[in-house]
């Protein structure tokens, strides 16, 4: 019988390598990080809540240093307002039938002046409450404005023979009335005349200070007026004439030019500013005789943000009152200056923009921390995921609180810090390895320095943010493209 000849057996293929019990895929490993990660965005949120209400608090502290200061101030005038006799039409109701009749009455004419020239000195100071500092400041507006009435009056609506010009009034409206100090003044044609309180312009809510003038026979007028005014914040001026020419100077190093019209020429150096101001009447689009009161502004900054001027609504009321319920705000809406004494630092700024950063940070370190765990096979747990994630949001916190006592710049590097040190010594503990460990703080030293690179450069933030997210994406793809998302460990190579 012949022999069959023996086929070699063929070796079976080795079984898969089984799980270790209870070691999770890479998969569910970067489901939990992401989790945890956008969980972590709630904390993130109540820290932007500390920081409005802080905002708020501080706020509320420049509001109470403005009581007993002065409020923002707006100075409007000098202008003439004339008294003169009109008629006006009123219907009413006899006998159940409508009845017309004329009566005489008493309005204003409002009279700008042909030039007006102004040099303002504006010294600034600060003052504290408790931890809070604003910036507070004292004026003086010493000016002159050429007065002519017009010959052609009539063509306002108004006959010459119609004006009481006996009765006439020089107006300088002060929006805040309370941070007036000593040595005021006003003269006409050389001679002084007594202030009196009240009696604003509406622009400024009726309030300021006036003089009585007797101008019978209307001969051209110089009136030669200094004021002196505290106030907080920002400080404006109301433009009023046919030429208004301002020269305005400050120690402030700091300016924030807006509002309707900017300065013509401007030197802002670390010892201080000079702005000048050229405004025709042309580009006031004003008349210069008046039969109405020119209603409050509205104010736009050169820095994009829209700001109102002061409330429409809230000043109208106070003249309406003043005016015993009568305004006469049908002469159109003014137009102003604003100049801004600003920080330049505003630390609330810095942390709310820092605080939009905040997934970029937890973003990296959990990263981080999923390469260490997928490919040198270093575990971490959720809850070390959660203690990283809680320690990278309190540097927020840590840094509104100190900026608020030292400053934005060292807060930053003290909250910096102490999160590098605290991250640095737990990652060692929790990757069993203090190389890694620098490694880990070496990152965040890196993106904090970053992101206090991309806080000063707010016009390029995006831009560069946008690049590192590109680089920090391109190299997660890179290390982790052998990875097996739903196994343990990396790809099997094919056997050619």
């Amino acid at each position: 019988m012949t022999e069959r000849a023996s086929v070699p057996p063929v070796p079976a293929t080795p079984p898969a390598q089984p799980r270790e019990k209870g070691e999770r895929s890479p998969g569910v490993k970067l489901v939990i990080a992401v989790f945890i990660a956008v969980a972590l965005m709630v904390p993130l949120l109540m820290v932007y809540g500390l920081l409005w209400d802080r905002q708020q608090q501080a706020e509320t502290a420049q509001a109470s240093i403005g009581q007993g200061w002065g409020g923002q101030q707006t100075i409007a005038g000098p202008v003439v307002v004339i008294p003169y006799r009109a008629t006006e039409q009123q219907t009413v109701t006899e006998n159940g039938k409508d009845v017309t009749r004329s009566v005489a009455t008493i309005r204003n004419l409002y009279l700008s002046p042909q030039a007006n020239k102004a040099d303002v000195v504006i010294k600034p100071e600060k003052r504290k409450k408790a931890i809070y500092e604003t910036v507070v400041y004292e004026s003086q507006i010493s000016g002159s404005a050429d007065f002519v009435l017009p010959a052609d009056i009539a063509r306002h609506g108004v006959t010459r023979e119609a004006l009481l010009l006996d009765r006439a009034e020089v107006r300088l409206g002060i929006s805040d009335a309370r941070g007036l100090v000593d040595g005021n003044s006003l003269a006409v044609n050389g001679a002084p005349v007594p202030l009196q309180p009240g009696k604003g312009l509406l622009s400024t809510g009726n309030l300021g200070t006036f003089a009585f003038v007797d101008w019978t026979g209307g001969a051209p007028m110089k009136v030669d007026y200094k004021i002196g005014v505290r106030g907080l914040g920002d400080f404006r001026l109301v433009p009023r004439g046919v030429d208004t020419r301002w020269t305005v100077k400050s120690s402030w190093p700091n300016p924030s030019f807006g509002g309707d019209f900017l300065p013509t020429t401007r030197s802002v150096t670390g010892s201080g500013f000079t702005a000048t101001y050229a405004i025709p009447n042309l580009a006031l689009g004003q008349a210069q005789v008046l039969t109405g009161d020119l209603s409050a502004p509205q104010v736009r900054y050169d820095d994009g943000g829209g700001r109102d001027y002061v409330e429409t609504a809230a000043v109208e009321a106070v003249a309406a009152a003043a005016d015993g319920g009568s305004s006469e705000a049908s002469g159109g809406t003014a137009k102003a200056i604003a100049i801004s004494l600003i920080e330049p630092v505003d630390l609330y700024s810095q942390v709310d923009r820092s605080i939009k950063y905040g997934f970029l940070f937890i973003g990296f370190t959990f990263v981080a921390f999923l390469m260490f765990d997928v490919i040198a096979g270093a575990r971490v747990a959720a809850a070390e995921y959660l203690l990283t994630g809680i320690a990278l949001v309190l540097f927020f916190v840590l840094l509104l609180a100190f900026a608020e006592v030292i400053g934005f710049l060292f807060a930053y590097l003290l909250a910096a810090g102490a999160i590098i040190g605290l991250l640095a010594a737990y990652s060692a503990a929790v990757l069993k390895s203090w190389k890694r460990a620098r490694f880990l703080a070496a990152m965040l030293l890196g993106l904090y320095a970053l992101l206090y690179v991309l806080l000063n450069l707010e016009a390029y933030s995006l831009l560069i943010g946008s690049v590192l997210m590109f680089f920090a994406l391109a190299g997660v793809m890179y290390m982790t493209r052998n990875i097996d998302w739903g196994g343990v460990g990396k790809k099997s190579e094919v056997a050619a």
